[in-house]
């Protein structure tokens, strides 16, 4: 009867540790998600704020000097 007690502790002491890791686990992922998604929020706002303009033709510049025959401007 005790040798069955102490299996028993073992086996709750396994299951316990089995959800601690997979807690930690599920935590990690959840970390790394929000730092992905800081990232793409961060990647986005870059990109609105550097966005270029040009007044004609196809090119973009990101300095205020003339190419291809036409003035670039940026946002910013």
């Amino acid at each position: 009867m005790l040798l069955l007690l102490l299996l028993l502790m073992l086996l709750l002491l396994l299951l316990l540790q089995l959800l601690i890791l997979l807690l930690l686990q599920l935590l990690i992922l959840l970390l790394l998600s929000l730092l992905l998604l800081l990232l793409l929020l961060l990647q986005l706002l870059l990109l609105l704020l550097l966005r270029c303009y040009c007044c004609c033709c196809y090119c973009c510049c990101c300095y205020c000097y003339c190419c291809c025959g036409c003035c670039c401007y940026c946002c910013y």
